[in-house]
């Protein structure tokens, strides 16, 4: 049987040749627009080969600090042997008068770089049909590298990510002077529980926030009340990206929670015994939840590099405001050369922080800790517990560590009946902020019915 043709349609690939004439014109023109193509434009961007040896050309004698015009870069191109391949003085004096004004470079270089990516993508997309079409290696495999090399492409993008301090002082200036003459306590999202807004400000946009606890200290109904709260209160656009739980089980407790009833519980919802009664707060519930921008993904076996192209693709289509992983540790990094799970969790958290900047959401990811805490005599978890890796401590700009004395007291007196200061406390401690005090908070926390709740002698507005 003949193998099938693997390659992509002949077609001439995209460019943009009036624009890479813009860029070029412009550099001539004014030795301004080279310092903002440079910042840009690699010699590679520019289809059209003469381009790319006009391009070098004044690259070379700008780097040395020699003039930029049409009588030194002819110069230039003809000490090299270029001048008639490219068109000649002839075709620089047209490039020149291309362009009135360097005022659009910037647009024009964007163009370009536009175009070298669609071209990248092409290639790459044909490299990926004749790795399907082959014998050799496993479909995971070939997935893999897909998405690597389709992923390698975003990641090289240049970007100018050095900046002047006189274009960034005012945006910030004009930040501080809001914060100013609007005072408030939060200037991140809400998360719904007083005293930690009070500490961490609200959950802020870049930032990779850990939740972490040994099992049954509430990890996921507490992020799935920070959820709803920021959906549900906040109005703002939610991912749940849920590896442990499918969807039916997540909303199921994003409905026991919403509905706020102290006789409204999971196991009566989950077994159609409870009192008729309680129907209107539970479809109030469902009404809220219906009406909220929450998306929730169960996919159980899921990368650091899908999840980023999803929220990606969410927050171009959708908007996006904030971003829940439950939980790091059951995530993994295929296809990933890695000598160790330490690595491979590093790894992903590294992967986590650079989707909280590139996306400007916070990022909650929860975490399991290690078995150390039960092994000591003092079961409040430290920072030193977060499990299988150093790097996530390193990579979080906040941890919160759950805490309940009650369930580690029940497990060392079951006969015995509990203090009434330890039943339902949850402590949130905040272990880590890089750019904020650390704290204690106290809360209630009715594991029945899915919900924290702030403590009567904090729930006082701000």
């Amino acid at each position: 049987m003949a193998r099938k043709e693997t390659s992509l349609p002949t077609k001439v690939p995209p460019h943009n040749r009036e624009a890479e004439q813009s860029v070029l014109g412009a550099m001539l023109f004014d030795e301004r627009a080279i310092g903002q193509a440079v910042e840009k434009l690699r010699e590679n961007h520019f289809y059209d080969e003469a381009h790319r040896r006009v391009f070098r050309a004044i690259i070379d004698l700008y780097n040395q600090s020699s003039p930029v015009d049409l009588i030194s870069v002819s110069n230039e191109l003809r000490k090299a042997g270029e001048l008639e391949s490219v068109g000649g003085a002839t075709y620089l004096a047209q490039l020149l008068d291309l362009v009135p004004t360097v005022a659009h470079v910037d647009y024009y270089c964007r163009i370009v770089l536009e175009k070298s990516w669609l071209r990248e993508l092409l290639t790459v997309a044909t490299e990926i049909m004749t790795d399907a079409y082959g014998e050799g290696p496993e479909v995971e495999e070939v997935l893999d590298n897909a998405e690597k090399r389709i992923f390698d492409i975003v990641e090289r993008r240049v970007s100018n990510s050095i900046a002047a301090i006189e274009g960034l002082i005012h945006p910030v200036f004009k930040w501080v002077d809001d914060l100013f003459n609007n005072r408030r306590q939060v200037t991140g999202l809400s998360t719904g529980f007083t005293k930690l807004d009070l500490i961490l400000s609200g959950l802020q946009k870049s930032d990779l926030i850990i939740i972490a606890g040994r099992p049954s200290m509430g990890k996921t109904s507490f992020a799935l009340n920070i959820a709803g709260h920021v959906a549900v209160q906040e109005k703002k656009t939610v991912a749940f990206f849920s590896l442990e739980m499918n969807k039916h089980q997540l909303v199921l407790r994003m409905l026991c929670s919403e509905a706020r009833s102290n006789d409204l519980t999971l196991r009566s919802l989950q077994t159609g015994y409870f009192d008729a009664k309680l129907y209107p707060d539970l479809t109030d519930a469902a009404g809220r939840l219906a009406q909220s921008k929450i998306y929730i993904d169960d996919s159980s076996t899921i990368s650091a590099m899908e999840i980023r192209a999803k929220a990606r693709m969410l927050k171009a289509r959708r908007g996006l405001d904030l971003i829940v992983i439950d939980y790091l540790q059951l995530m993994e990094e295929r296809g990933s050369r890695v000598e160790s799970r330490q690595q491979e969790i590093a790894s992903i958290s590294r992967h986590m922080k650079a989707l909280a900047r590139e996306l400007e959401v916070p990022v909650i990811a929860l975490s399991q800790l290690s078995r150390a805490v039960e092994r000591r005599e003092e079961n409040r978890p430290q920072l030193a517990d977060l499990r299988e890796s150093g790097a996530i401590e390193q990579d979080a700009d906040v941890v919160l560590m759950l805490f309940r004395e009650e369930y580690y007291w029940r497990q060392q007196n079951p006969n015995k009946e509990i203090s009434e200061n330890l039943l339902n406390k949850a402590e949130v401690i905040v272990a880590k902020q890089r750019n904020g005090p650390t704290g204690t908070v106290d809360l209630n926390f009715f594991g029945e019915r899915v919900r924290f709740e702030n403590r009567v002698e904090q729930a006082e507005p701000f």
